[in-house]
């Protein structure tokens, strides 16, 4: 990093430091506290029915989840289960996914999505380790972790929706194959978010505001609040609403590029700006309830978001600190909204549940894609270097502009035995329709009209595609009770899915002979795209099964036995000449058990396990710079999860999780496939054709072994994922003071699966995280300090390239955690 740049960030940093004044109070408050994170279970707020306090009163709160399609208390259920309640949720300033995700050993993410824009509300996440690296791309592979808000999925294909954390009753996150009663996003596990219901019983209301300071970068700010209001003794309507600004803290600092073919030179003069990286984000959330009589009530609810974002997600360490050069416009507009509706009713004894949801969601975006210079070549291999309609020559350099267009419409009929039965059951009806409108259009400015895509001026390439996929389902499971405390479930899910994609990807017949325009078979057009070159489909029935044994010993210990089967359906590759990717399956082979000591003042769960990844799809960059999904092989998960709460004393808790995941392949990657689509294990040397088959020697893509040997480690996950939560109380003032410590720590992680690709990227290095607060609470208002990212740590979440590397060199960039931030919050409810 040079002079300048070096002396323009310390100048930065000196600025934001001056803006801490509390800084260093905070950290001698917690000069002699335990380090800490995961307070998902502590003691509730005095005010919340805590016990008197005196040395024989700590205990722990009791927490209800709904995971299993009934309410139930968390410690009865017998899945590996973590949920975070409303009091942790406030007490950590929980406001996002990124926030809730440290506390949850068992979950991991890359904030690198499959569009083309990388940024807030395109994370990619995962569960026990169950990942290949690269999944994500807008018309890949199906996520494997499935995302619920209430009752309603609300995942998507480019990433999870970027939920807004407030009057959040609770998140529930169940690790492990949910396939019998989620279905097929939820291969390795579900991420429940509960919210908060209209509640005919009284008035309440609420609100929140907060500014903070990052050093090197901006100022943000949250305001939020909500409003509880009794339409009658049997109805009310809850209002939530939240505007937030997510301040930038990577530079795009001044550059150019000389393009080494061409000699073409670029400058990035009018792109400059710092604290690039900013998002603003503003959404809302109305809910009703209605209670027809003592059995039935209707609960509608509308909730949306828009949240527009700017930069990247990453900066490039070979530039300098939290700097990289780009030269093209980078941003999105993501807006979304969700209706729903949950009516729930008794039939007899007979639970009954019916919910409707409708997502739709749209985000267009631009990025900018200059690492890609693979058209800068010597004239030898295309015939010409890029060229305008002057002569002139113009920069081989690309940018995107593309629009992505969601729609999600779910069905869910369930009916449930009253609990207290010895025999009882859940069965239902699932369906899902989910729409994706591809349009990505690859820019080059200034290229001779001979060479565009027809229509479609400066077009070097064009993706107009329309995918579609369909799931249909009947599950159910049912449980007995053997003897007293002895009790067997089983379950199943019968279901039918289907994918299609259709429409146009590629060159204009001015530059290619054999792709895009040129192997258009119908003058079908899609967001005016010349014609069809592609309309593929594929499907599949089948079935998962699920058996779980659990032995209540007595009412503080339970131990369970459970295997359980996931899958993640198969579809079609964006490249329309390459094979259909198939089905992956996910087979888990589980101990657990649920312990409480002490009085209740303790509580102790974990589970080992192993779970078997059957043909599992690897997504990745292929030619082109297209994404290309392929059935890797086989892969195998050994772990251990375990989670702790101890009410120490009646005014110090402290919680903590742990994971240990031993996660590698179980035989060879070798990077081609046989004829009929499925993946070589057998690796000899020789020739590829360019649809990743073995059958033609001339070819030039040469393969020597396997590109990932059995034995090798997954990517994206740690061997080791930790976090610990200490929050201590005490009288002041007429009211309550805290002090709170909170430490996560993740592992080393692989970012690639293939040896090559791994190796040039290096892994992502381990960290630990350290987060402080203080605050005060007196009769309905409190006031916290909080100092996140406290010792200014690069954490390291993902390292990516623009293009592939065989194609464009080690252009590498890293997404890491904010840097350090102080921020104060007031709220007060009423």
């Amino acid at each position: 990093m040079g002079n300048k740049a070096r002396n323009t960030r310390q100048r930065r940093t000196a600025s934001a430091l001056a803006r801490l004044p509390l800084a260093m109070g905070i950290y001698l408050a917690f000069g002699s506290m335990a380090w800490a994170q995961d307070a998902s279970t502590q003691a509730p707020p005095a005010d919340a029915g805590q016990p008197a306090k005196d040395a024989q009163g700590k205990t722990l709160e009791t927490i209800t989840v709904t995971a299993q399609k009934r309410t139930e208390n968390m410690q009865k259920v017998p899945i590996s289960i973590q949920a975070i309640g409303e009091t942790t949720l406030k007490r950590q300033d929980i406001q996002d996914f990124d926030d809730y995700a440290k506390l949850i050993p068992s979950l991991s993410y890359s904030s690198i999505g499959g569009g083309v824009f990388s940024g807030p509300g395109f994370a990619q996440v995962y569960m026990r380790g169950v990942a290949s690296g690269g999944d994500g791309n807008h018309s890949g592979s199906q996520p494997s972790v499935g995302m619920y808000l209430d009752e309603q999925p609300i995942t998507t294909i480019q990433g999870s929706l970027d939920i807004n954390i407030y009057d959040v009753a609770r998140i529930e996150a169940l690790a492990g194959p949910q396939g019998t009663l989620y279905g097929a996003s939820s291969e390795a596990g579900t991420v429940r978010i509960i919210t908060n219901k209209p509640d005919p019983s009284g008035f309440a209301a609420g609100y929140s505001a907060e500014v903070s300071a990052t050093e090197g970068g901006g100022i943000g700010h949250v305001v939020q609040g909500f409003v509880n209001a009794p339409l009658s003794p049997a109805a009310a309507i809850r209002l939530v609403g939240w505007e937030k600004y997510d301040a930038g803290y990577v530079d795009n600092i001044h550059g150019t590029r000389t393009f080494p073919s061409s000699g073409v030179t670029m400058d990035n003069a009018a792109f400059v700006d710092e604290n690039y990286n900013w998002a603003r984000t503003a959404g809302a959330r109305i809910a009703a309830r209605f209670e027809i009589n003592d059995d039935w009530s209707i609960t509608p609810q509308i909730m949306g978001q828009r949240q527009k974002a700017n930069g990247s997600a990453g900066f490039e360490p070979k530039i300098g600190d939290l700097q990289l050069h780009h030269y093209f416009p980078e941003n999105s507009d993501d807006h979304w909204t969700q209706a729903a509706l949950t009516v729930e009713g008794k039939i007899g004894n007979f639970d009954l549940t019916y919910a409707f949801s409708h997502l739709k969601r749209d985000v267009d975006s631009q990025a900018d894609y200059s690492d890609y210079y693979w058209y800068d070549q010597d004239p030898i291999f295309y015939g010409q270097y890029f060229y305008d309609d002057d002569g002139n020559l113009v920069p081989p350099a690309q940018h995107i502009d593309a629009k992505d267009g969601y729609t999600k419409t779910s069905h869910e009929l369930r009916i449930t035995s009253p609990k207290e039965n010895r025999l009882r059951f859940v069965a239902g009806l699932f369906w899902q329709q989910q729409q994706h409108e591809i349009f990505q259009d690859y820019l080059v400015d200034g290229i001779a009209s001979s060479i565009e895509v027809p229509g479609w001026p400066d077009t070097i390439w064009l993706t107009a595609q329309e995918r579609e996929d369909n799931d249909k389902a009947v599950f159910g499971e049912l449980s007995f009770d053997l003897v007293p405390g002895l009790t067997a479930t089983v379950g199943g899910r019968w279901f039918h899915t289907e994918n299609s994609l259709k429409g146009f990807f590629g060159y204009g017949a001015g530059f290619s002979s054999g792709t895009g325009e040129a192997a258009c078979f119908s003058d079908v057009q899609f967001h005016g795209a010349p014609c069809t070159n592609l309309d593929k489909s594929t499907s599949e029935s089948g079935s998962l099964g699920r058996f779980n044994l659990s032995w209540q010993i007595d009412d503080d210990k339970m131990i369970y036995a459970t295997w359980s089967e996931g899958f993640r359906p198969g579809g079609i590759n964006r490249r329309g000449n390459l094979p259909p990717y198939k089905s992956d399956f996910l087979t888990n082979y589980e101990f657990g058990w649920k312990t409480t000591w002490a009085d209740n003042a303790l509580s102790w769960n974990g589970a080992v396990f192993q779970e078997d990844w059957k043909d599992f799809q690897f997504s990745y960059l292929g030619a082109n710079g297209l994404t290309e999904i392929r059935n890797a092989g086989q892969a195998q998960i050994r772990g251990l999860e375990t989670d702790l709460r101890w009410a120490a004393t009646y005014n110090l808790a402290i919680t903590g999780g742990l994971a240990f995941y031993d996660a590698k392949l179980t035989e060879n990657y070798c990077g081609w496939l046989r004829e009929d689509g499925s993946s070589e294990t057998v690796c000899p040397a020789g020739t590829l054709n360019p649809n990743g088959t073995f059958d033609d020697p001339s070819d030039d893509f040469p393969v020597d072994g396997p590109q990932a040997p059995k034995g090798s480690r997954l990517p994206v996950t740690a061997r080791f994922k930790g976090n610990l939560t200490a929050r201590y109380t005490t009288d002041m003032w007429g009211g309550e003071g805290f002090a709170q410590a909170a430490l996560s720590y993740q592992g080393s992680r692989k970012v690639d699966l293939r040896e090559d690709a791994a190796a040039t990227f290096g892994d992502l290095a381990a960290y630990t995280l350290t987060d402080l607060s203080v605050g005060f609470r007196r009769n309905n208002w409190s006031v916290d300090l909080f100092l996140k990212n406290a010792f200014d740590k690069r954490a390291e979440l993902a390292r990516f390239a623009e293009c592939k590397i065989e194609t464009c060199g080690a252009e590498t960039y890293t997404v890491v955690t904010q840097p350090r931030t102080f921020g104060i919050r007031f709220s007060q409810e009423f």
